[in-house]
């Protein structure tokens, strides 16, 4: 994992539904609404994988 500038460690594995930037970053990503996005991280969890699959299912 990644360490940030105030020592704390990043798991990019993982979607913070709460965080607007991490959202709006992967709806880019995946090229779809903030809104599916939200959607997925609520009905798969956070794990960036589960979320992508349940965005394409």
């Amino acid at each position: 994992m990644a360490t940030t500038s105030r020592g704390l460690a990043q798991d990019r594995a993982k979607i913070a539904g709460g965080q607007d930037h991490e959202v709006k970053y992967e709806a880019k990503r995946e090229g779809v609404s903030k809104d599916t996005v939200k959607k997925a991280v609520k009905s798969a969890g956070n794990s960036r994988k589960k979320v992508e699959a349940e965005i394409w299912h």
